[in-house]
């Protein structure tokens, strides 16, 4: 005897640096997390997250917007990066390098 499951719940979460959001959200099976995003409301407590650009994850791994969710899955929202790591890494680098405490920890070549 198999029956039709009718709704799942989604977990919608978005993280900032001190405060966090998670929003169970109900949907009919073979909703997009796009559409499960939209219907959480999230975009009403944080006005910068953009549909058309935002990158959406599960269990840390990117998805796209029109994957379908299943049922107990968490939907991550992620933030955009403020600066490449890479720059990030590099200025600390060579920033160490002008301190005079350039070593293999800190990743600056030794003048």
């Amino acid at each position: 005897m198999s029956h039709e499951v009718d709704h799942i719940t989604v977990d919608v979460v978005y993280a900032l640096p001190k405060q966090q959001k998670i929003i169970s959200v109900t949907v009919s099976p073979e909703t997009s997390a796009i559409e499960v995003l939209k219907q959480s409301g999230m975009q009403t407590f944080f006005p910068e997250i953009d549909y058309d650009e935002v990158k959406l994850g599960v269990f840390s791994n990117l998805i796209k917007p029109d994957r379908v969710m299943e049922a107990g899955e968490r939907l991550e929202i992620y933030r955009p990066l403020i600066a490449d790591p890479k720059d990030v890494r590099r200025r600390r680098a060579e920033k160490a390098v002008q301190e005079g405490r350039a070593n293999k920890t800190t990743g600056g070549k030794i003048k």
